[in-house]
């Protein structure tokens, strides 16, 4: 379960505001030079899994709820990596999907 490995869906949740949470959980410095691609890459791959409706087969629960993705950070995002998952905010949330990023201590 990390970033790195776009096959997995991290975590799957239901938030107190009753959304299916889709969680990538994200281990990677921002020095990395391939950070970026993971997360895009990680986050494309929950898209296909919603949009191909497998998130109904998978976790059932999801049936007529709203979709959020989160990620949850080990590092803090410096101001590449903040713009970065503010152009993702703005991409999914015009998709009708909701996203929030956190650091994790």
């Amino acid at each position: 379960m990390a970033v790195d490995n776009p096959s997995i869906i991290d975590f799957i949740s239901i938030t107190p505001e009753n959304e299916v949470q889709l969680t990538i959980s994200d281990h990677l410095n921002w020095d990395d030079e391939n950070h970026f691609l993971h997360l895009q890459n990680k986050i494309n791959s929950y898209l296909e899994v919603v949009e191909s409706n497998q998130i109904y087969e998978i976790y059932p629960e999801a049936i007529g709820k709203q979709i959020a993705i989160n990620v949850a950070l080990k590092y803090k995002p410096n101001k590449n990596a903040k713009d970065f998952l503010n152009e993702i905010a703005i991409f999914l949330k015009s998709n009708n999907f909701n996203f929030d990023y956190s650091v994790i201590k």
